[in-house]
């Protein structure tokens, strides 16, 4: 039976290394301690640099959540964001690359303002994931 166990690959520990390293890399895309108001600041700033108007933000206290076999935190909040059609989607592409890399828009709904000639209003719900303390411990 042993004879037929194949021999250790001869680049093993660089295996091992790149390996190490995309764990590092998974890692660090989520997390640990995210502030919430820090988060909050962080889009009222892009909301103020692109131009757009956004009526108050609103919020869900940070809760778990679950995919495969991990419990991550999530904080959700909802945002309405109106301007004119290159500022909000302007606004909407500094949200998806920007920080946190880990905020993803869960749905988003745009309309035309009929009232105001120009000028779009996008409704989105928004995602935030952090790891819990018990993700990725060694």
């Amino acid at each position: 039976m042993l004879a037929l166990i194949p021999p250790s690959p001869p680049d093993l520990d660089q295996l091992l290394s790149a390996a190490r390293a995309e764990y590092e890399a998974a890692r660090e895309e989520f997390p640990e301690d995210l502030n919430t108001t820090m988060i909050v600041n962080g889009i009222l700033e892009i909301v103020e640099e692109t131009g757009v108007k956004a009526v108050p933000l609103v919020t869900q206290p940070w809760s778990p959540e679950s995919y495969g076999d991990h419990v991550y935190s999530v904080f959700r909040l909802s945002v309405t964001a109106s301007g004119a059609f290159t500022d909000l989607s302007g606004f909407i592409a500094r949200l998806e690359s920007g920080e946190p890399r880990t905020l993803v828009i869960k749905s988003l709904v745009a309309d035309r303002l009929l009232e105001a000639p120009g000028e779009f209003e996008a409704k989105m719900e928004i995602a935030v994931y952090a790891r819990p303390l018990s993700l990725f411990e060694e």
